[in-house]
Protein backbone atom coordinates (compact mmCIF):
# COMPACT_ATOMS: atom_id res chain seq x y z
CA UNK A 1 0.00 0.00 0.00
CA UNK A 2 1.53 3.30 -0.86
CA UNK A 3 1.94 6.04 1.21
CA UNK A 4 -1.28 8.14 0.25
CA UNK A 5 -3.59 5.41 0.20
CA UNK A 6 -2.40 4.98 3.62
CA UNK A 7 -2.74 9.04 4.25
CA UNK A 8 -6.13 8.61 2.99
CA UNK A 9 -7.44 5.68 4.87
CA UNK A 10 -5.94 7.48 8.13
CA UNK A 11 -8.10 10.22 7.64
CA UNK A 12 -11.57 7.96 6.87
CA UNK A 13 -10.99 6.14 10.06
CA UNK A 14 -10.59 9.70 11.76
CA UNK A 15 -13.64 10.86 9.92
CA UNK A 16 -15.60 8.15 10.96
CA UNK A 17 -14.74 8.09 14.45
CA UNK A 18 -16.02 12.18 14.41
CA UNK A 19 -18.70 11.21 13.25
CA UNK A 20 -19.58 8.59 15.47
CA UNK A 21 -19.00 11.04 18.43
CA UNK A 22 -20.97 13.32 16.46
CA UNK A 23 -23.92 11.11 16.64
CA UNK A 24 -23.30 10.07 19.77
CA UNK A 25 -23.84 13.51 21.28
CA UNK A 26 -26.96 13.81 19.75
CA UNK A 27 -28.08 10.89 20.98
CA UNK A 28 -27.31 11.68 24.78
CA UNK A 29 -28.77 14.63 24.08
CA UNK A 30 -31.78 13.85 22.62
CA UNK A 31 -32.22 11.04 25.84
CA UNK A 32 -31.41 14.13 28.29
CA UNK A 33 -34.11 16.22 26.77
CA UNK A 34 -36.33 13.29 26.99
CA UNK A 35 -35.83 12.56 30.37
CA UNK A 36 -36.02 15.96 31.45
CA UNK A 37 -39.45 16.32 29.60
CA UNK A 38 -40.55 12.97 31.33
CA UNK A 39 -39.24 14.63 34.88
CA UNK A 40 -41.35 17.67 33.89
CA UNK A 41 -44.21 16.15 33.09
CA UNK A 42 -43.86 14.00 35.58
CA UNK A 43 -43.53 15.99 38.50
CA UNK A 44 -45.24 18.92 37.42
CA UNK A 45 -47.31 18.77 34.34
CA UNK A 46 -49.42 16.24 35.32
CA UNK A 47 -50.63 17.93 38.36
CA UNK A 48 -51.80 20.54 36.53
CA UNK A 49 -54.76 21.56 34.78
CA UNK A 50 -54.70 24.42 32.37
CA UNK A 51 -57.79 26.53 29.89
CA UNK A 52 -57.92 29.83 28.28
CA UNK A 53 -61.81 29.73 28.45
CA UNK A 54 -61.75 31.44 31.45
CA UNK A 55 -63.09 35.21 32.56
CA UNK A 56 -63.47 37.65 34.87
CA UNK A 57 -66.99 38.02 36.54
CA UNK A 58 -68.73 39.83 39.17
CA UNK A 59 -71.95 40.00 40.99
CA UNK A 60 -72.83 43.31 39.54
CA UNK A 61 -75.58 45.19 41.08
CA UNK A 62 -78.59 46.38 38.09
CA UNK A 63 -79.95 49.89 38.98
CA UNK A 64 -83.45 50.10 38.79
CA UNK A 65 -86.33 52.25 40.43
CA UNK A 66 -89.05 50.52 42.55
CA UNK A 67 -91.31 53.51 42.09
CA UNK A 68 -92.84 54.72 39.02
CA UNK A 69 -91.45 58.36 38.67
CA UNK A 70 -89.68 61.22 36.78
CA UNK A 71 -85.87 61.77 37.30
CA UNK A 72 -85.18 65.06 39.29
CA UNK A 73 -81.19 64.49 39.74
CA UNK A 74 -78.72 62.23 38.47
CA UNK A 75 -75.79 61.91 40.78
CA UNK A 76 -73.48 59.62 39.07
CA UNK A 77 -72.01 59.03 35.09
CA UNK A 78 -70.25 55.87 34.19
CA UNK A 79 -66.99 54.51 34.91
CA UNK A 80 -67.20 57.14 38.19
CA UNK A 81 -66.51 55.02 41.75
CA UNK A 82 -68.90 54.81 44.13
CA UNK A 83 -69.55 54.05 48.11
CA UNK A 84 -72.54 51.81 49.12
CA UNK A 85 -75.20 54.35 50.48
CA UNK A 86 -74.52 56.63 48.00
CA UNK A 87 -77.46 58.57 45.88
CA UNK A 88 -77.06 57.58 42.40
CA UNK A 89 -80.83 59.05 41.57
CA UNK A 90 -83.56 60.77 42.60
CA UNK A 91 -87.00 60.88 41.51
CA UNK A 92 -89.85 63.40 41.90
CA UNK A 93 -91.57 62.57 45.36
CA UNK A 94 -94.23 65.08 45.71
CA UNK A 95 -97.02 62.75 44.19
CA UNK A 96 -95.92 60.13 47.21
CA UNK A 97 -94.99 62.75 50.37
CA UNK A 98 -98.81 63.84 49.16
CA UNK A 99 -100.27 60.58 49.55
CA UNK A 100 -98.25 60.23 53.37
CA UNK A 101 -99.56 63.37 54.66
CA UNK A 102 -103.07 61.87 52.98
CA UNK A 103 -102.60 58.39 54.78
CA UNK A 104 -101.32 60.50 58.25
CA UNK A 105 -104.65 62.18 58.49
CA UNK A 106 -106.68 59.46 57.61
CA UNK A 107 -104.50 57.67 60.41
CA UNK A 108 -104.72 60.75 63.00
CA UNK A 109 -108.44 60.39 62.57
CA UNK A 110 -108.35 57.24 63.19
CA UNK A 111 -106.49 57.62 66.33
CA UNK A 112 -108.65 60.38 67.39
CA UNK A 113 -111.88 57.95 67.41
CA UNK A 114 -109.99 55.41 68.94
CA UNK A 115 -109.29 58.16 72.06
CA UNK A 116 -113.20 58.70 72.00
CA UNK A 117 -114.39 55.34 72.00
CA UNK A 118 -111.87 54.75 75.30
CA UNK A 119 -113.20 57.63 77.21
CA UNK A 120 -116.88 56.63 76.36
CA UNK A 121 -116.31 53.25 77.37
CA UNK A 122 -114.14 53.85 80.47
CA UNK A 123 -116.91 56.90 81.81
CA UNK A 124 -120.01 54.26 80.25
CA UNK A 125 -118.49 51.14 82.03
CA UNK A 126 -118.12 53.28 85.48
CA UNK A 127 -121.18 54.36 85.34
CA UNK A 128 -123.10 51.53 84.52
CA UNK A 129 -120.79 49.25 86.92
CA UNK A 130 -122.15 51.53 89.50
CA UNK A 131 -125.63 51.96 88.66
CA UNK A 132 -125.53 47.86 88.34
CA UNK A 133 -124.01 47.43 92.21
CA UNK A 134 -126.74 50.02 93.28
CA UNK A 135 -129.62 48.04 91.47
CA UNK A 136 -128.18 44.75 92.71
CA UNK A 137 -128.11 46.42 95.92
CA UNK A 138 -131.62 47.82 96.01
CA UNK A 139 -132.90 44.33 94.70
CA UNK A 140 -131.83 42.39 97.40
CA UNK A 141 -132.84 44.86 100.13
CA UNK A 142 -136.57 44.19 98.82
CA UNK A 143 -136.04 41.19 98.14
CA UNK A 144 -135.04 41.02 101.96
CA UNK A 145 -138.25 42.95 103.15
CA UNK A 146 -140.25 41.13 101.11
CA UNK A 147 -139.16 38.17 102.99
CA UNK A 148 -139.37 39.63 106.08
CA UNK A 149 -143.08 40.67 105.46
CA UNK A 150 -143.64 36.84 104.30
CA UNK A 151 -142.24 35.82 107.25
CA UNK A 152 -144.11 38.35 109.53
CA UNK A 153 -147.49 37.37 107.52
CA UNK A 154 -146.63 33.39 108.16
CA UNK A 155 -146.45 34.06 112.02
CA UNK A 156 -149.75 36.50 111.40
CA UNK A 157 -151.68 33.95 110.17
CA UNK A 158 -150.70 31.16 112.92
CA UNK A 159 -151.67 33.92 115.15
CA UNK A 160 -154.88 34.57 113.69
CA UNK A 161 -155.39 30.26 113.44
CA UNK A 162 -154.64 30.37 117.26
CA UNK A 163 -157.56 33.14 117.67
CA UNK A 164 -159.37 31.98 115.92
CA UNK A 165 -159.82 28.97 117.72
CA UNK A 166 -159.78 31.02 121.14
CA UNK A 167 -162.75 32.80 119.40
CA UNK A 168 -164.49 30.04 118.43
CA UNK A 169 -164.53 28.58 122.37
CA UNK A 170 -165.14 31.63 123.83
CA UNK A 171 -168.18 32.14 121.49
CA UNK A 172 -169.08 28.72 122.70
CA UNK A 173 -168.20 29.11 126.40
CA UNK A 174 -170.43 32.66 126.10
CA UNK A 175 -173.47 30.35 123.99
CA UNK A 176 -173.25 27.84 126.54
CA UNK A 177 -172.87 30.41 129.72
CA UNK A 178 -176.04 32.05 128.51
CA UNK A 179 -177.90 29.03 128.25
CA UNK A 180 -177.41 28.30 131.56
CA UNK A 181 -177.60 31.82 133.04
CA UNK A 182 -181.02 32.09 131.25
CA UNK A 183 -182.55 28.37 133.36
CA UNK A 184 -180.91 30.08 136.42
CA UNK A 185 -178.11 27.29 137.14
CA UNK A 186 -174.95 29.77 137.11
CA UNK A 187 -174.92 33.26 138.75
CA UNK A 188 -174.56 36.39 135.94
CA UNK A 189 -171.11 37.31 137.07
CA UNK A 190 -169.89 33.74 135.15
CA UNK A 191 -171.98 35.00 132.00
CA UNK A 192 -170.54 37.85 132.15
CA UNK A 193 -167.08 36.54 132.31
CA UNK A 194 -167.56 34.34 129.67
CA UNK A 195 -169.04 37.22 127.51
CA UNK A 196 -165.81 39.48 128.41
CA UNK A 197 -163.78 36.22 127.06
CA UNK A 198 -165.66 36.29 123.75
CA UNK A 199 -165.14 39.92 123.41
CA UNK A 200 -161.67 39.93 123.84
CA UNK A 201 -161.10 36.93 121.44
CA UNK A 202 -163.42 38.92 118.95
CA UNK A 203 -161.52 41.81 119.26
CA UNK A 204 -158.19 39.71 119.11
CA UNK A 205 -158.86 38.21 115.82
CA UNK A 206 -160.13 41.64 113.88
CA UNK A 207 -156.41 43.20 115.27
CA UNK A 208 -154.88 40.08 113.61
CA UNK A 209 -156.39 40.12 110.77
CA UNK A 210 -155.95 44.20 110.24
CA UNK A 211 -152.35 43.10 110.91
CA UNK A 212 -152.57 40.69 108.22
CA UNK A 213 -153.93 43.21 105.98
CA UNK A 214 -151.53 45.83 106.30
CA UNK A 215 -148.72 43.23 106.22
CA UNK A 216 -150.55 41.99 102.76
CA UNK A 217 -150.36 45.39 101.90
CA UNK A 218 -147.03 46.37 102.55
CA UNK A 219 -145.59 43.13 100.85
CA UNK A 220 -147.68 43.65 98.07
CA UNK A 221 -145.91 47.08 98.07
CA UNK A 222 -142.33 45.00 98.24
CA UNK A 223 -142.90 43.18 95.56
CA UNK A 224 -144.00 45.85 92.98
CA UNK A 225 -141.05 47.45 94.55
CA UNK A 226 -139.05 44.34 94.07
CA UNK A 227 -140.19 44.59 90.54
CA UNK A 228 -139.32 47.61 89.86
CA UNK A 229 -135.74 47.55 90.83
CA UNK A 230 -135.67 44.55 88.42
CA UNK A 231 -136.86 46.64 85.67
CA UNK A 232 -134.15 48.85 86.58
CA UNK A 233 -131.46 46.36 87.04
CA UNK A 234 -132.38 44.63 83.67
CA UNK A 235 -132.41 48.62 82.19
CA UNK A 236 -128.98 48.96 83.63
CA UNK A 237 -127.76 45.47 82.51
CA UNK A 238 -129.18 46.97 78.71
CA UNK A 239 -126.67 49.61 79.56
CA UNK A 240 -123.94 47.65 80.41
CA UNK A 241 -124.35 45.89 76.80
CA UNK A 242 -123.20 49.42 75.38
CA UNK A 243 -119.72 48.71 76.93
CA UNK A 244 -119.52 45.69 74.51
CA UNK A 245 -120.68 47.41 71.95
CA UNK A 246 -118.55 49.93 72.47
CA UNK A 247 -115.88 47.43 72.95
CA UNK A 248 -116.19 45.61 69.48
CA UNK A 249 -116.39 49.01 68.05
CA UNK A 250 -112.66 50.00 69.59
CA UNK A 251 -111.27 46.74 68.02
CA UNK A 252 -112.85 47.01 64.66
CA UNK A 253 -111.30 51.25 64.84
CA UNK A 254 -107.85 49.15 65.97
CA UNK A 255 -107.85 47.21 62.80
CA UNK A 256 -108.68 50.47 60.73
CA UNK A 257 -105.92 51.97 62.67
CA UNK A 258 -103.52 48.77 62.04
CA UNK A 259 -104.91 49.17 58.19
CA UNK A 260 -103.97 52.64 57.95
CA UNK A 261 -100.42 52.05 59.75
CA UNK A 262 -99.24 49.57 56.73
CA UNK A 263 -100.32 51.94 54.22
CA UNK A 264 -98.68 54.78 55.81
CA UNK A 265 -95.19 52.65 56.28
CA UNK A 266 -96.33 51.68 52.26
CA UNK A 267 -96.67 55.26 51.58
CA UNK A 268 -93.73 55.81 53.41
CA UNK A 269 -91.78 53.41 51.73
CA UNK A 270 -92.81 54.45 48.36
CA UNK A 271 -91.36 58.41 49.26
CA UNK A 272 -87.70 56.62 50.33
CA UNK A 273 -87.84 54.73 46.95
CA UNK A 274 -87.79 58.26 45.75
CA UNK A 275 -84.30 58.40 46.38
CA UNK A 276 -81.52 55.41 45.58
CA UNK A 277 -78.64 54.74 46.97
CA UNK A 278 -76.14 52.45 45.83
CA UNK A 279 -76.05 49.00 46.74
CA UNK A 280 -72.84 48.16 47.30
CA UNK A 281 -69.53 49.75 46.68
CA UNK A 282 -67.70 49.78 43.20
CA UNK A 283 -67.79 51.40 39.70
CA UNK A 284 -70.85 52.57 37.35
CA UNK A 285 -71.90 51.24 34.34
CA UNK A 286 -74.19 50.95 31.53
CA UNK A 287 -75.78 54.05 32.55
CA UNK A 288 -78.83 55.25 30.34
CA UNK A 289 -80.77 57.48 32.00
CA UNK A 290 -80.84 61.07 32.10
CA UNK A 291 -82.51 64.19 33.73
CA UNK A 292 -86.37 64.55 33.20
CA UNK A 293 -86.99 60.81 31.98
CA UNK A 294 -89.76 58.78 33.25
CA UNK A 295 -88.91 55.62 34.74
CA UNK A 296 -90.74 52.52 35.24
CA UNK A 297 -90.31 49.71 38.27
CA UNK A 298 -87.50 47.15 36.90
CA UNK A 299 -87.15 49.48 34.08
CA UNK A 300 -82.97 48.98 33.86
CA UNK A 301 -81.04 52.50 34.68
CA UNK A 302 -77.48 51.55 35.20
CA UNK A 303 -75.37 49.16 36.75
CA UNK A 304 -72.99 49.06 39.81
CA UNK A 305 -69.62 46.58 39.41
CA UNK A 306 -67.53 45.63 42.47
CA UNK A 307 -64.23 45.39 40.37
CA UNK A 308 -62.62 44.68 43.92
CA UNK A 309 -64.94 41.90 44.33
CA UNK A 310 -64.49 40.06 41.01
CA UNK A 311 -63.90 36.53 40.83
CA UNK A 312 -62.90 34.41 37.99
CA UNK A 313 -65.10 31.39 36.35
CA UNK A 314 -62.79 28.87 34.21
CA UNK A 315 -64.66 26.43 32.26
CA UNK A 316 -63.09 22.65 32.12
CA UNK A 317 -63.69 20.49 30.56
CA UNK A 318 -65.22 17.44 32.44
CA UNK A 319 -62.41 15.12 31.48
CA UNK A 320 -59.98 17.59 33.43
CA UNK A 321 -61.94 17.74 36.89
CA UNK A 322 -60.76 14.29 37.78
CA UNK A 323 -58.05 15.40 40.45
CA UNK A 324 -59.67 19.09 40.58
CA UNK A 325 -60.40 19.96 44.53
CA UNK A 326 -61.71 23.36 46.53
CA UNK A 327 -59.17 25.40 48.16
CA UNK A 328 -56.37 24.04 45.38
CA UNK A 329 -53.92 26.76 44.35
CA UNK A 330 -54.83 28.49 40.65
CA UNK A 331 -52.33 31.18 38.66
CA UNK A 332 -54.12 33.37 36.03
CA UNK A 333 -52.59 34.92 33.56
CA UNK A 334 -54.50 38.24 31.55
CA UNK A 335 -54.91 38.66 28.16
CA UNK A 336 -54.63 42.51 29.00
CA UNK A 337 -51.73 42.51 31.53
CA UNK A 338 -49.45 39.30 29.92
CA UNK A 339 -46.14 40.02 32.08
CA UNK A 340 -48.76 40.32 35.39
CA UNK A 341 -49.49 36.75 38.11
CA UNK A 342 -52.48 36.88 39.76
CA UNK A 343 -53.14 34.18 42.55
CA UNK A 344 -56.07 32.59 43.53
CA UNK A 345 -57.73 29.24 44.74
CA UNK A 346 -60.71 26.70 43.75
CA UNK A 347 -63.52 28.01 45.39
CA UNK A 348 -66.42 26.52 43.95
CA UNK A 349 -67.08 23.76 41.28
CA UNK A 350 -70.37 24.43 39.42
CA UNK A 351 -73.23 21.34 40.13
CA UNK A 352 -74.01 20.87 36.33
CA UNK A 353 -72.45 21.68 32.97
CA UNK A 354 -72.65 25.24 31.34
CA UNK A 355 -75.15 23.30 28.62
CA UNK A 356 -77.28 22.10 31.13
CA UNK A 357 -78.10 25.57 32.27
CA UNK A 358 -78.25 27.15 28.86
CA UNK A 359 -81.35 28.44 27.41
CA UNK A 360 -81.85 25.83 25.27
CA UNK A 361 -80.05 22.50 26.85
CA UNK A 362 -79.15 19.61 24.82
CA UNK A 363 -81.87 16.99 24.23
CA UNK A 364 -79.60 13.97 23.55
CA UNK A 365 -82.48 11.39 23.66
CA UNK A 366 -83.71 12.89 20.29
CA UNK A 367 -82.71 12.41 16.81
CA UNK A 368 -78.75 11.87 15.78
CA UNK A 369 -76.36 12.25 19.11
CA UNK A 370 -72.60 13.08 18.55
CA UNK A 371 -70.86 13.34 21.74
CA UNK A 372 -69.34 16.41 22.45
CA UNK A 373 -66.75 16.73 25.58
CA UNK A 374 -68.83 19.18 28.03
CA UNK A 375 -67.37 22.03 30.39
CA UNK A 376 -68.27 22.40 33.80
CA UNK A 377 -67.86 26.26 35.20
CA UNK A 378 -65.23 26.38 38.29
CA UNK A 379 -65.68 29.52 40.48
CA UNK A 380 -61.90 30.79 41.36
CA UNK A 381 -61.51 32.92 44.04
CA UNK A 382 -58.46 35.83 43.71
CA UNK A 383 -56.09 35.96 47.15
CA UNK A 384 -56.36 39.89 46.74
CA UNK A 385 -57.90 42.44 45.20
CA UNK A 386 -56.21 43.41 41.81
CA UNK A 387 -54.07 45.80 42.25
CA UNK A 388 -55.00 49.52 41.23
CA UNK A 389 -52.57 49.33 38.21
CA UNK A 390 -53.55 46.02 37.14
CA UNK A 391 -57.34 45.58 37.49
CA UNK A 392 -59.28 43.31 36.05
CA UNK A 393 -62.69 44.19 34.52
CA UNK A 394 -65.56 41.47 33.64
CA UNK A 395 -65.77 39.75 30.73
CA UNK A 396 -61.67 40.08 30.81
CA UNK A 397 -59.67 36.74 29.00
CA UNK A 398 -57.83 34.73 31.14
CA UNK A 399 -55.68 31.54 31.60
CA UNK A 400 -55.85 29.63 34.24
CA UNK A 401 -53.97 27.20 35.57
CA UNK A 402 -54.85 24.78 38.88
CA UNK A 403 -52.12 23.27 40.47
CA UNK A 404 -53.82 19.69 41.49
CA UNK A 405 -50.70 18.24 43.26
CA UNK A 406 -52.40 18.42 46.64
CA UNK A 407 -55.60 16.43 46.54
CA UNK A 408 -57.18 17.26 50.21
CA UNK A 409 -60.08 19.08 49.55
CA UNK A 410 -63.68 18.17 48.44
CA UNK A 411 -65.55 18.70 45.40
CA UNK A 412 -68.09 19.89 46.80
CA UNK A 413 -68.77 22.67 49.01
CA UNK A 414 -70.25 20.98 52.41
CA UNK A 415 -74.00 21.64 53.91
CA UNK A 416 -73.65 24.06 57.10
CA UNK A 417 -74.07 21.78 60.26
CA UNK A 418 -77.04 22.11 61.83
CA UNK A 419 -77.12 23.20 65.42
Amino acid sequence: MSAEEKTETTAKRVNNRERMKRLLWVVVALFSVAVLLGAYWLFILRFRESTDNAYVVADSARISSRVPGTVLQVMVENDVPVERGQILLVLDSRDYQAIVDQTKGALAKIEGEIQAIKTSTSLTDIQTEAHLQEAKAKLQEARDNKDERLHRLKELQERWVAANADLEKARRDFKRFDNLFKTGVIAEEQRDTADTNFVKAKALVEATNAEIAAVRASLQAVEQEVEQVQAQLQATSSQRRQVEVLAHKLAALQGEQQEAEGKLRAAQLNLSYCTIPAPLSGYIAQKNVQLGDRVQIAQPLMAVVPLREVYVEANFKETQLQNVRLGQPVTIKADVYPDYTYYGKVDGIRAGTGASFSLLPPENATGNWIKVVQRVPVKISLDEPPPAEYPLRIGFSLHVTISTRNRSGGVLVPFASKP
